[in-house]
């Protein structure tokens, strides 16, 4: 797993942008330094491939009885159809919540209790919303073997949450890997990196200073 390659397909594709001077909001209300939306490197058919075929060895190395491909909603639905693709497996979502019509499917696709599943997800923060996914498809029946992701931003939250509900987690690239690639690239200057890692280590709380 090249998580070098990851990081810079990332910033090549502005699916990581950095901003210490203009920090964004996030939806959760926290401010941040670093807005993250891998949707963007399905635009690139290079990237789109490469994270693709690293998915695929990834799920190889840690997780080769795998049943079934499972992707989260929504960012990680398209990535985890073309994982599934290139495996040759099935493939169903998971939903946020349930829909409020027709047969109020929180998991979409066909499935069987007792499958060997792997998730997909694109994005690691909290690890709230990914864990919500993995117990809706235990709740089904579903044996899920652990958690593939494209990047983290490695909070302790989110190694605690993940270590309580018994999830092996594997993440194609890291927060650590990106600041060096970042740092390396040109994109940021080293006089940002004290900030950036500042930020990770309290993000809730983190004013912009």
């Amino acid at each position: 797993m090249n998580k070098r390659k990851i990081a810079e397909f990332l910033l090549q594709s502005k699916a990581i942008k950095i901003e210490t001077a203009s920090p964004f909001l996030w939806a959760s209300g926290w401010k941040s330094p670093i807005y993250c939306d891998n949707r963007k490197t399905l635009s690139y058919p290079d990237t789109r491939s490469y994270i693709r075929n690293q998915y695929a060895e990834a799920i190889q190395q840690n997780f080769s009885d795998v049943d079934l491909i499972a992707g989260v909603a929504t960012g990680a639905i398209a990535q985890g159809a073309l994982v599934a693709d290139i495996m040759g497996l099935p493939f169903i979502y998971v939903r946020s919540s349930a829909k409020k019509h027709g047969m109020e499917n929180l998991i979409e696709g066909y499935y069987e209790s007792g499958q060997r599943v792997v998730v997909i997800e694109d994005l690691i923060s909290t690890g709230g919303s990914s864990l919500k996914a993995v117990q809706a498809l235990k709740k089904a029946g579903c044996d899920v073997l652990g958690m593939v992701a494209t990047f983290t931003y490695g909070f302790n939250e989110a190694d605690q949450n993940f270590k309580q509900h018994n999830v092996k987690l594997i993440t194609l690239s890291d927060y650590d890997t990106m600041l060096e690639q970042a740092l390396e690239s040109g994109y940021i200057q080293s006089s940002q990196i004290e900030l950036l890692k500042k930020w990770r280590l309290d993000p809730s709380n983190w004013t912009g200073q």
